[in-house]
């Protein structure tokens, strides 16, 4: 071993003990925090805690939406978060303006029922869309090309947003059943269930599909190498429709939930939510389906605790510690906690 291997190993050998160190003191005080907070207010603790996974399933289906897309053709399509924001509104339309459902009732449930199926239609066909006649033709042009085009599509739907909603926030009225249940003094909402009872199915369905189906080996196939699947009989051009078919209906589900669950609609809606949901498919490792969700549960379970706890930085600084994981993560590791370091094709 010449003098120069040893010398690079022993740096290498000082930074992976730095990390480590950094990596153990950082975890033992994220333990020591939760712990003082759990002592202190134990249903404080399970109810924050309660509200932040609740976050954080809302965000994991928006961001499945980015991890999709940027996993089959390596695009970071921002124009995502705004159509999470048209699902929104047009679920407020849907059972508001058009059907008359203002509150909770068997037939206002079928309505939104009807309103969840629908809703993932629409954001579906928009999305199918996009790909189509935005960029469909810039799949071999430089990287800069569709990233500029996917910012351009973003500030179309947010004018459509704009022009469909209004320039400030509108409220609604929910028609998901009000009202809570205790266990010991933690506060469960009604709404917080469903959104447990909607999202979960969706994304085991997703999961499914992506790993059981044929059209699933067609999307993993044509996302390690498109020419490749093409020799093999696959037809790329709808497998990747196919891929935005089912992110779009993710952030159509997404939206609608967070129009019943919060009661509010607004034009850049999707700048808000969609950034932290690209920061939850980043955190987990980009293109990588169970990172996202993870990242997604991580982010929102930070929020929660951060926003709830009696000792806590409060929900002023909650984005800035949400970045700030980001920013340490991204430094030691920059796939991501579940992301794998691949070589960049030529």
């Amino acid at each position: 071993m010449s003098i120069f291997t040893s010398g690079y190993q022993a740096r290498l050998d000082r930074r992976r003990f730095f990390e480590r160190s950094l990596s153990t003191v950082a975890g033992f005080g994220i333990l020591f925090w939760l712990g003082i907070n759990f002592v202190k207010s134990p249903s404080q603790f399970f109810q924050a805690s309660l509200i932040g996974l609740s976050n954080g399933v809302l965000y994991a289906l928006i961001a499945l939406g980015y991890t999709l897309v940027y996993g089959i053709i390596e695009l970071i399509n921002f124009a995502h978060g705004d159509l999470f924001m048209l699902s929104a509104v047009f679920s407020a339309n849907f059972i508001t303006v058009w059907f008359h459902k203002d509150s909770s009732g068997p037939a206002a449930w079928g309505v939104f029922l009807m309103c969840l199926l629908t809703v993932m239609i629409f954001a579906a066909t928009i999305n199918v869309g996009i790909e189509r006649f935005a960029y469909r033709r810039l799949r071999r042009a430089p990287k800069l090309a569709p990233l500029i085009t996917a910012v351009g599509v973003s500030f179309v739907l947010q004018f459509i947003g704009l022009r469909w909603n209004g320039s400030g926030p509108k409220t609604w009225n929910s028609v998901l059943p009000a009202g809570s249940f205790h266990i010991a003094s933690v506060s469960i909402p009604f709404t917080t269930i469903l959104s447990f009872a909607i999202t979960a199915p969706l994304l085991l369905l997703m999961s499914w599909i992506v790993t059981r189906t044929r059209q699933g080996k067609a999307m993993r196939a044509t996302a390690q190498d498109q020419d490749a699947a093409r020799l093999m009989g696959i037809n790329v051009d709808r497998t990747i429709s196919f891929t935005f078919a089912l992110g779009g209906a993710l952030a159509g589900a997404a939206g609608l939930l967070f129009q019943q669950t919060r009661g509010l609609t607004s034009y850049n809606l999707g700048y808000q939510l969609g950034l932290i949901a690209f920061t939850s498919a980043v955190m987990g490792g980009i293109g990588n389906l169970q990172g996202a969700v993870l990242g997604a549960l991580l982010i929102g379970l930070v929020q929660g605790l951060n926003d709830g706890l009696p000792i806590g930085l409060g929900q002023q600084w909650s984005q800035t510690v949400v970045f700030s994981i980001l920013i340490l993560l991204m430094a030691f590791r920059p796939t991501g906690l579940l992301g794998k370091a691949v070589t960049e094709k030529v």
